[in-house]
């Protein structure tokens, strides 16, 4: 995401690079590509014009700070007039005493609302916190049932009357299950339709004043550019909205409706979709997406995800295994489904910062290869996973590997040998003898996608096969 964003903003800094400081002259050329950038990627007119003066009075009173180059200054001047346009700080969301906190869902068709819905409850389940789900959509086909297997797929419960009961009942007795139950919070996935309706106003009204919600969430899809934006605004003005949900940020956006929902419609961006998934549902933090867009990776994101999904008893063996040399295939494998677990490898790669050049050809190319290693190592038996050694000097097991995962022997034969030289050099690493590790087969991104690879001397050529991670 942000990606054709981002690279116009690059060409902002080229304007800067070689000037001494930044001054109102040479400055404008460096704008004049931040409003081409803003406006390309969808964000509202107004926000642009206000974002660039914003900018422009910041950059032009900017003390120059010895050592700094200014377009590194301007740079920083950037990333604090992003953060402040898109909230400054992250808006959790509501938790009230004595419980439920209530939360309203709201939005159009096909802007994944009832995905969201259940991504929401399994973000408070990992907070702790136990969730209802209440079923208000009677008119979409097979809106409940829909709800009803995410809930079960995601292990939250979900609360319906069928089709024939009024939403707003259906709304109020579903908060009353969860008082009785004792539930912490109750989620409402309410109708949606395919525009803006005076019907559907009306009953998402009468559904907020039969509950009393704690939050009002409007669920928007982000490829709709600053259309996100007004409709946020509409809402906010014909219902009352706390905050709104950005899916698809995942896909070919603009970013548009990030950069422009908080100014136009006044109420904070909390969530973000970024895949199908149900897990993938992140809180919006302005800095981090911020600096997302200005290709500076955003490792606290990469670290929170990886708290997820590693367990830390685990992770002490794994140390102990790679300080002694007895990393083996089957623990290869499990760190390659850990980094499934985590999100596609090109979401991996674009939060870890300096990695943000790297072509989604090379991304690709490395999701291939990864895959490739995966079918492999499945085709080895136990002994050989534990043993790696076993089909280093064995060719007839290479060869039976090769047939039963479908490629070349040559193919199984790089694997091994990529994966001894892995294992000695992430030994060195953890004694704290070299500095990078990586893993086999990703050539590829290695050679061309990461430029400390890129400029190894010759005599270390044969380290070239080891894509940093």
């Amino acid at each position: 995401m942000f990606d054709a964003l981002a690279e116009r903003l690059e060409s902002a800094w080229k304007t800067l690079r070689g000037q001494d400081k930044i001054t109102e002259n040479n400055i404008q050329e460096a704008l004049r590509e931040v409003r081409r950038a803003l406006l390309e990627a969808d964000v509202n007119l107004q926000v642009a014009k206000d974002f660039i003066e914003n900018v422009r009075q910041r950059a032009i009173g900017a003390e120059v700070i010895a050592g700094v180059r200014p377009d590194q200054q301007f740079i920083k001047i950037v990333y604090d007039a992003l953060v402040e346009v898109m909230g400054e700080s992250h808006s959790p969301l509501a938790h009230v005493e004595p419980p439920p906190t209530i939360i309203l869902m709201a939005g159009l068709q096909g802007t994944g609302k009832t995905t969201a819905t259940a991504k929401l409850a399994l973000h408070l389940r990992k907070e702790g916190r136990s969730t209802l789900l209440v079923a208000t959509d009677v008119y979409r086909p097979a809106a409940i049932d829909q709800l009803m297997t995410l809930g079960k797929q995601i292990g939250v419960p979900v609360f319906e009357m069928g089709t024939e009961v009024s939403p707003v009942e259906i709304a109020r007795q579903g908060v009353a299950k969860a008082k009785e139950l004792g539930v912490d919070t109750v989620i409402i996935d309410t109708a949606g339709r395919l525009q803006i309706d005076a019907e559907m106003m009306a009953e998402l009204a009468a559904i907020k004043e039969g509950v009393q919600p704690h939050e009002t969430l409007l669920v928007v899809d982000a490829m709709t550019g600053q259309e996100a934006a007004n409709l946020t605004r509409a809402f906010h003005e014909q219902v009352g909205i706390t905050g709104a949900i950005l899916t698809k940020l995942d896909g070919d956006t603009r970013g548009g409706a990030a950069l422009s929902v908080r100014q136009v419609s006044g109420q904070p961006i909390k969530f973000i979709g970024v895949g199908e998934k149900v897990e993938a549902l992140q809180p919006f933090y302005p800095d981090r997406l911020a600096s997302r867009i200005l290709g500076m990776g955003d490792v606290l994101t990469l670290v929170e995800k990886a708290q997820e999904e590693v367990d830390l008893a685990d992770a002490e063996k794994m140390s102990r295994k790679i300080l002694e040399a007895q990393f083996d295939f089957d623990d290869f494998l499990k760190q390659l489904r850990l980094l499934k677990n985590m999100g596609s490898l090109a979401g991996i790669i674009k939060l870890i910062p300096g990695m943000n050049k790297i072509s989604t050809e090379q991304l690709q190319q490395g999701e291939q290869q990864l895959k490739r290693a995966e079918a492999m190592i499945n085709s080895m038996t136990r002994e050989e996973r534990r043993n790696p050694e076993l089909l280093a000097s064995s060719p007839s097991r290479r060869e039976r590997v090769a047939k039963g995962s479908g490629y070349q022997v040559a193919d199984v034969t790089k694997l091994v040998s990529d994966f001894q030289r892995m294992r000695s050099l992430m030994q060195q690493m953890g004694q704290g003898g070299f500095p990078g590790m990586g893993m086999p087969g990703m050539n590829a991104m290695g050679r061309r996608g990461h430029p400390q690879t890129a400029k190894k001397p010759k005599k270390q050529k044969k380290r070239k096969g080891f894509g940093v991670l």
